[in-house]
């Protein structure tokens, strides 16, 4: 595998993009579909450069590096970090993405203020005493253990260049919450798009993407995704986002 090595507990997955693979391990917390609908949520540009806040096992930048021209991925977790790392070796990526060991409610002492041309994240969703019951990884990507809803729009912020864009995934449930941070930080939402599990369920995902220093008002609210349709398999929609109608190369 290019001379990357796996370690205890860990496999190879198909990311089914591009022929991308990531390490993840098998006990651990697993990329899941928020990460492939946030990772080509956004609109990037060749000369885009990206930070991943958060990245986890490093998902995201892998399933998006060829819509821009950087991609920095921070995490805090040293297990992830390295994990993150190695995939992006495993993929030939080493010169596009860089992945950094870091706790980004300390952003100051990691990036210079305002030198990202887009932020995305993949925050956990509920508060320390929501979401099911879990331990060590699982919990820290699930509830927020480590860093609040605040906590990541207010690095969002900072990394950001002026008009520059920050796309995040969450729970419609908390929209007065992120809206209120938003504001607090001077990014104006610009998109969002609810996702359905299937036709006739309520959104159980909201995807948004804001401006800082953008102007209030000018929200486009896109179609509904839905994920299954009536038959019990992916909406097209769905599919064309995984990439499964694509030809790899």
């Amino acid at each position: 595998m290019k001379g990357v090595c796996l370690r205890r507990n860990e496999r190879v997955d198909s990311l089914d993009h591009l022929g991308r693979r990531i390490i993840q391990r098998k006990d651990g917390f697993c990329f899941s579909m928020d990460a492939v609908l946030l990772a080509h949520f956004p609109r990037y540009g060749k000369n885009c450069r990206v930070l991943d806040l958060g990245t986890g096992t490093g998902a995201m930048p892998l399933l998006m590096a060829e819509e821009a021209a950087y991609v920095e991925a921070l995490e805090i977790d040293e297990a992830a970090a390295g994990m993150a790392a190695r995939s992006v070796l495993l993929n030939g990526l080493g010169g596009k993405i860089r992945v950094r060991r870091g706790d980004y409610r300390n952003i100051r002492a990691i990036v210079p203020p305002e030198s990202f041309d887009a932020v995305i994240a993949n925050p956990p969703y509920g508060g320390t005493e929501e979401g099911p019951s879990a331990k060590g990884a699982k919990a820290a990507a699930r509830q927020e253990i480590t860093a609040t809803l605040s906590d990541v729009v207010r690095a969002a912020r900072y990394a950001l260049r002026y008009h520059g864009k920050f796309a995040m995934i969450h729970r419609p449930a908390r929209l007065a919450e992120i809206f209120a941070a938003l504001a607090a930080n001077q990014l104006a939402p610009k998109r969002m798009q609810f996702v359905e599990p299937r036709a006739g369920k309520p959104a159980n995902l909201v995807l948004i993407e804001a401006m800082q220093g953008g102007a209030a008002g000018g929200l486009v609210v896109l179609p509904t995704l839905k994920v299954y349709g009536e038959d019990g398999e992916y909406t097209p929609e769905l599919l064309e986002i995984y990439g499964k109608n694509r030809v790899e190369s």
